[in-house]
């Protein structure tokens, strides 16, 4: 198999995620920013955007990873012709405005739509996803920066097609934001001179690219040490004059592009700002308040990296199916005995088919759990945005640790089954599996790892509110458990589903009291802890998924009835197969133990 058009898209669940359960052509189109979208319009777009990333960005995936980037004599990163190609095609079908908002000449698609239409993006080729980031970028200056830079920025960012990155880690803070060293002395205005190093900046320089943008986080001379002595600038490759035009080379280089295991088309770069050229940054807003300000950047990278890796998952589950009822090998096993059984298509042996449904559960409930979290968005915004209704902005933070670390997570355990179903054809690089895995590993590592999402689940989204928004959902989820959704048919997932929720429950009450004791127990149990509240999350949506298919069935033909078939299968199995996983993580957080701290760093 050729992996050129490697990506096999989801649509029909997409769709029956956004208008069927979501139903944000009754919600959400039509209403305030989105008055002028409607349901048809939204979903045409959906599959012309779809037929790009299949047809222009798919075929540089396997490429460039084949023959990645190389450093210019000046440090940018050189894309491969076929990734520059590639990027060109999306620009040229003007896909990049999808998430624009319509005062800066874009569609302004609802959060929901515009995740929909990442999913494709990332799985297709999520090299590219990254360096189509300046969007992004534009849109946090023209929320935070001032009119002066906004007028500077915008629209010459989307329009002109600048690339644009996120800079935090340095080599020897890593993790540890506030450790950062990186410093700025103010010139005048809202110019400052930025001076240090940083590290594993994502597509940081690249060419061919007019300029790139750098959103920085710096500690002002004289300011406190951690993350509050932290301030955000904009630090452009090229000087940005006051009227918007391009001036001198500003003074940072790319010192280093990382080798990299996978996901090698993304140039990591370290990044060094000063030297023989001051490297000048405007103060974001002129406020300091910069870490603050970047979580508006990385919340999206979060959610963007979660979405990566159920993107990854679905096309993997795709491709492994595919090639199961492809392959033929061996006899169905009640007939392994009879010499002259005929050879069957793998999809006829049990594990496999196991493999199958573990994966294709997990696709549709990572992409059920994401667009619900992009849907409480679509709710943000329509009330306003973010601050103007509270309970909606503490549950879209309180998932947000869901999205990232479980899909992350858990997304590269069941690649594994993906790898699995094609056998020792899955190893070599004639299937686009290996490379999946490759491209997927760093999710759980970039954008805070998944120990570092567990903590901020508990500590920042739980405890910090007295567990009020966790209670709020477990209630709503509660609903469902002791409802009749789904009637007799979901009867026995409904009541995993409350046996899971149960334990849940209990999981967040012990250690509550285990915190009193140590707050290390939350190190060692934290990833328990946040996989088994996605796994009961996750379970709640597949149940109300799998209610409205039951109901749409009766009417259903060919392809449809099978989807629906298809959703109940993914309910119960999770339910069956994947919850028994929560009451197993109740019993060992219960009995949660310290031992391993005390002992000696030399008997490891």
């Amino acid at each position: 198999m050729s992996t050129v058009h490697h990506y096999r898209s989801n649509l029909r669940d997409t769709r029956f995620n956004l208008f069927e359960f979501l139903r944000i052509d009754e919600r959400v189109l039509g209403r305030g920013a989105y008055a002028s979208l409607d349901a048809e319009t939204v979903w045409e777009s959906l599959r012309q955007h779809e037929r790009t990333c299949t047809e222009d960005l798919a075929p540089s995936f396997a490429a460039t990873d084949r023959e990645p980037p190389v450093q210019s004599p000046e440090g940018a990163a050189m894309l491969p012709a076929a990734l520059v190609r590639s990027m060109d095609a999306y620009y040229e079908g003007g896909w990049h405005l999808f998430e624009v908002p319509q005062h800066l000449g874009g569609v302004g698609a609802p959060p929901s739509v515009i995740w929909a239409a990442f999913e494709a993006v990332a799985g297709s080729n999520p090299a590219a996803a990254f360096y189509l980031f300046g969007n992004f970028m534009g849109r946090v200056i023209d929320r935070l920066g001032t009119p002066s830079q906004r007028a500077r920025y915008l629209p010459q960012m989307i329009h002109r097609k600048w690339g644009a990155a996120m800079v935090l880690t340095e080599p020897d803070a890593g993790s540890d934001v506030g450790a950062g060293r990186t410093s700025a002395k103010h010139l005048h205005d809202d110019v400052w001179e930025i001076s240090g190093t940083k590290r594993f900046i994502t597509n940081g320089d690249f060419e061919p690219s007019e300029n790139i943008v750098h959103l920085v986080l710096a500690r002002p001379e004289g300011a406190e040490g951690g993350t509050k002595g932290l301030s955000m600038f904009i630090v452009p490759k090229f000087w940005v004059n006051e009227d918007g035009s391009l001036g001198e080379r500003n003074g940072w280089r790319c010192t280093k592009l990382e080798k990299k295991m996978g996901l090698k088309a993304s140039a990591t770069c370290e990044i060094t700002y000063g030297g023989d050229v001051p490297a000048r940054g405007l103060l974001v807003g002129e406020v300091h308040d910069g870490i603050r300000q970047m979580f508006h950047v990385i919340e999206n990278a979060r959610m963007a990296v979660g979405m990566k890796s159920m993107s990854t998952l679905s096309t993997a589950y795709l491709n492994a199916l595919a090639y199961a009822k492809d392959r033929v090998q061996g006899p169905a096993l009640e007939r392994a005995m009879e010499k002259t059984s005929p050879r069957v298509a793998i999809i006829e042996h049990a594990d496999v088919r196991r493999m199958l449904m573990l994966q294709k559960s997990h696709a549709e409930g990572m992409r059920a759990l994401a667009l619900f979290v992009a849907s409480l968005q679509d709710d943000i915004e329509l009330a306003g945005g973010h601050g103007e209704d509270k309970a909606l902005d503490r549950l879209n933070d309180l998932m947000l640790p869901l999205v990232k670390g479980f899909c992350s997570d858990r997304g590269y355990e069941v690649l594994g089954s993906s790898l699995q179903t094609y056998g020792g054809a899955g190893y070599v690089m004639d299937f686009p599996i290996e490379q999946y895995i490759r491209d997927q590993k760093v999710d759980s590592v970039y954008e805070g790892t998944t120990h570092i999402q567990s903590l901020d689940l508990f500590f920042r989204k739980v405890a910090r509110d007295g567990g009020q928004t966790l209670q709020a959902l477990c209630a709503r989820i509660a609903e469902t458990a002791h409802g009749t959704e789904g009637g007799d048919d979901l009867a026995a997932e409904r009541a995993a589903l409350a046996t899971a929720l149960e334990d849940l429950t209990s999981i967040y009450t012990s250690m509550l009291g285990k915190v009193g004791e140590s707050v290390q127990h939350v190190g060692m149990q934290g990833n328990r802890i946040l996989l088994a509240t996605a796994d009961v999350v996750i379970a709640w949506l597949l149940v109300r998924h799998a209610a409205v298919a039951l109901a749409k069935r009766p009417a259903a033909t060919g392809d449809d009835a099978a989807f629906y078939d298809g959703k109940v299968a993914s309910a119960r199995f999770y339910c069956r197969e994947v919850l028994a996983g929560v009451t197993a993580a109740r019993a060992l957080v219960e009995r949660s133990s310290l031992d391993l701290l005390a002992l000696s760093a030399d008997a490891f």
